[in-house]
């Protein structure tokens, strides 16, 4: 097991977070409702307690149906919509976040160890090696 103290700020610095991670379950989501989520093919995100999770800040919450018929909690800053977490939506229930990577200061030293919900995913998400790269300006 593999842990790592990270931290984050959401865009506009209105929201910021400190946790103690277990690099082992950083994942990439393929799910649909990910990709509507993010505006990307997938969203990459990890897991922690939520005794090693600490918040400033008040998010912005969206419940939605989890693929479990429980409400999900999905967290983002109401300034800047920077997306944040998701968790239960009963307050007694969170015991977990799910952190999205966008937001971690770290999140280049995050690599995926797992993928999910494969069959949802966009055909060319797994290989974009031969896209062209476009040079910064």
């Amino acid at each position: 097991m593999a842990r790592m103290k990270v931290d984050g700020a959401c865009h506009c610095g209105a929201i910021r977070c400190e946790a103690n991670i277990n690099t082992d379950y950083v994942v990439l989501c393929h799910c649909t409702d990910c990709q509507t989520f993010s505006s990307a093919p997938y969203r990459a995100s990890v897991p922690v307690k939520a005794e090693n999770f600490s918040l400033t800040g008040r998010p912005t919450e969206y419940v939605k149906i989890g693929g479990s018929g429980k409400e999900v909690a999905v967290a983002f800053c109401g300034v800047c919509g920077t997306a944040l977490f998701s968790t239960a939506l009963a307050r007694e229930e969170r015991t977990r976040f799910n952190l999205r990577l966008g937001w971690i200061r770290q999140r280049a030293e995050l690599p995926p160890k797992r993928q999910g919900f494969c069959d949802s995913a966009l055909p060319w998400a797994f290989d974009v090696r031969d896209v062209e790269r476009v040079p910064r300006r």
